[in-house]
């Protein structure tokens, strides 16, 4: 088995090369990508199925009806602030395509803030329910509801920390194959989190409070 070596080109990004000094393949990095969303969708799909299966254990405590219902203008307006991170990030991909390297950077820097917006109204929810009551620990229900929408909250943090990361790296750089492939996965990242949200947004939310 060959071994890996770390070199820079000239613009300063690394390329990697193996003992022999051929380069490692150009799709590997995608493919390999892929496979973590294919595994992160499995787990969000059984994090559904938890809550499926929770979401009437209320132990006597309040329903998805009682806390959803009167605070669901502000999750319809937190879910139109996701769908318009997608949006802001598709411009991203189109100045990256021009090669426009501040315009690149100025999307993405959008897109991030549209990602702490929608964090800061998810705490808030959180701080909220907590607050009268309706913590993790009250019932099977608030359980489910914590871990799902808590681990895609934590996605997105994550995905607004690799946002910051790849701006720095494109000022730094330019638009290079390296960055502007590590573009392209978390636009795939980005998208994909935008997909479990109107599915935690329809089946938590909207069916919750019927």
């Amino acid at each position: 088995m060959s071994e890996s070596i770390a070199l820079s080109r000239p613009d300063g990004s690394p390329v990697f090369l193996d003992t022999e000094g051929g380069h490692h393949p150009e799709n590997g990095t995608l493919l390999g990508f892929w496979i973590y969303l294919l595994s992160d969708l499995m787990i969000f799909g059984s994090l559904f199925a938890t809550f499926g299966v929770f979401s009437g254990s209320y132990a006597a405590g309040p329903s998805g009806r009682d806390l959803f219902l009167p605070n669901l203008h502000l999750i319809a307006i937190n879910t139109g602030i996701l769908l318009v991170s997608s949006i802001t990030y598709g411009f991203a991909m189109l100045a990256m395509m021009k090669r426009n390297s501040r315009g690149t950077i100025g999307w993405l820097l959008v897109t991030g803030l549209l990602g702490l917006a929608f964090l800061t109204i998810e705490v808030y929810e959180f701080h909220h329910l907590i607050h009268i009551g309706a913590g993790p620990q009250r019932s099977a229900f608030l359980s489910a509801f914590f871990t799902l929408v808590g681990t895609h909250g934590l996605h997105v943090l994550f995905g607004v920390i690799w946002l910051v990361v790849l701006c720095v790296q494109v000022r730094k750089w330019g638009l290079n194959r390296t960055t502007t492939r590590r573009i392209a996965c978390l636009s795939m990242f980005w998208h994909f989190l935008d997909v479990v949200w109107i599915g935690v947004f329809t089946f938590v939310y909207l069916m919750g409070v019927q």
